[in-house]
């Protein structure tokens, strides 16, 4: 048995943009990369902090994000060589849904008394606020 993994959208049945999706953005850090560069976090260490994942996998993420064409990388210094990160055309297409799971998570995951909830804010807000 073959231990290679069948992407999603190429799964028998009907096509599926959905499984197509997730095979960018599906993995468990991927749109909590997204909902930080979205709100402003461009230099590795802020995405980190803001995500809370490992820096292995905030890396890996970059890396698989920027080569689907959702986040690009710039160099802002040289000697030694420093780069930051920014939503492309496409990853800034995923604040809509980033907005929609955050209202649906409000209402359908987190419980209504907890505590942080009133400090959740939309990644569309704070990108029109800039």
């Amino acid at each position: 048995m073959s231990t290679t993994q069948i992407p999603l959208a190429d799964l028998p049945g009907r096509p599926c943009p959905i499984a197509a999706g997730l095979e960018v953005v599906g993995e468990r850090w991927a749109l909590l990369v997204v909902r930080e560069l979205g709100l402003g976090a461009h230099r590795f260490t802020d995405i980190v902090a803001g995500t809370g994942a490992p820096r292995d996998r905030v890396t890996a993420r970059l890396k698989a994000l920027t080569e689907a064409g959702v986040v690009e990388r710039r160099q802002y210094q040289s000697g030694p060589d420093r780069f930051d990160y920014h939503l492309t055309e496409s990853g800034r297409a995923l604040v809509p849904v980033l907005d929609a799971l955050l209202d649906w998570g409000r209402e359908w995951a987190v419980a209504p008394d907890d505590p942080d909830l009133p400090r959740h804010r939309t990644v569309r807000s704070r990108q029109e606020a800039r």
